[in-house]
């Protein structure tokens, strides 16, 4: 079993103790009950109309996350505050400050999607050929949704299913899957799951924890620097590595797992270089993260 470690100023221990599990005595229940009926509203049906021609328009190069879907597959939309505008190059999406779930609107609080609607508007000013080409498009709200104060439920429906809060294009694994699989911003927390968008394409971001459950790492260091150590970013609550992980984040640390762990073993697992000095991919290795890299990566595949 990988042994945890946490960081404490200039040392690092081997281990640290789990602080244990603890139940409470109030027993609780969540019942399971058909989802209410859900029409798409019309300003849902006019967002995801024109957002598709926007994305028909745009190059795969530019999409915002990911791939286009192919086959049977499909971009699914995700309430996440989309704030498409157009520039010179062409369509680009924005993420606002928050976006409004569908059945989070029911809390949400009209003064306070207002100024969603502001800092929206602001943007899109900043953008002046988007109006244009969004009437073009045959989107010609979007001039009313922008100017509208936003100040009872009816105003924060028509937001919440906007071309500025309904539209992040997302496949269903990044929209809702759940690991091993693939993890979906319904799950996971964006910080962690943003990085998918940005990490190398051959270090593994989701691993298998030492229980069998799935969590997050990152590198401790730069690429190239031979530290294969990776510290621990997400794990979720029923892991053994949760408590652990909590108690590093209340004393201001890092969770680290050695660089021999088989969860590190995994993350840098495209990296590490076969004994006979090529990576598993079957190219060189161009400095590899890991330290030890063809030594360990020769006993590793030994």
């Amino acid at each position: 079993m990988a042994r945890i470690a946490s960081a404490i100023k200039s040392r690092l221990p081997d281990t640290i103790r789990l602080a244990g599990t603890h139940a409470g005595n109030h027993p609780w229940k969540i019942q399971l009950v058909e989802h209410p009926g859900r029409k798409e509203s019309s300003f849902f049906r006019a967002a995801k109309a024109t957002v598709k021609k926007i994305l028909e328009e745009t190059s795969d190069e530019d999409l915002p996350y990911g791939p286009r879907p192919t086959g049977s597959e499909h971009w699914e939309m995700h309430h996440g505050g989309s704030l498409w505008v157009k520039g010179r190059d062409g369509w680009r999406m924005y993420r606002a400050k928050a976006g409004i779930e569908w059945s989070m609107q029911f809390c949400a609080d009209p003064e306070k999607v207002d100024r969603l609607r502001l800092l929206a508007a602001e943007l899109v000013d900043a953008f002046p050929l988007t109006l244009p080409a969004l009437d073009a498009l045959g989107y010609e709200e979007a001039r009313e949704l922008l100017r509208r104060p936003i100040t009872d439920a009816d105003g924060v429906e028509a937001w919440t299913d906007s071309l500025f809060n309904s539209c992040v294009p997302l496949n269903r694994g990044d929209h809702q899957g759940i690991l091993p699989r693939s993890p979906g911003e319904h799950h996971y927390p964006w910080p962690v799951k943003g990085a998918d968008y940005f990490r190398y394409s051959d270090f593994k971001l989701w691993v298998t924890l030492p229980d069998g459950t799935h969590g997050a790492v990152a590198p401790v260091g730069r690429r190239g620097s031979g530290d294969g150590r990776v510290r621990l970013l997400h794990a979720p609550e029923d892991s053994k590595a949760a408590s652990t992980l909590a108690q590093a984040q209340e004393l201001r640390e890092i969770a680290v797992l050695p660089s021999d762990s088989p969860v590190a073993l995994e993350a840098f697992e495209m990296q590490i270089a076969r004994a006979d000095g090529t990576q598993p991919n079957g190219t060189q290795p161009n400095g590899t993260q890991h330290d030890g890299g063809p030594r360990r990566g020769g006993r590793r595949h030994a």
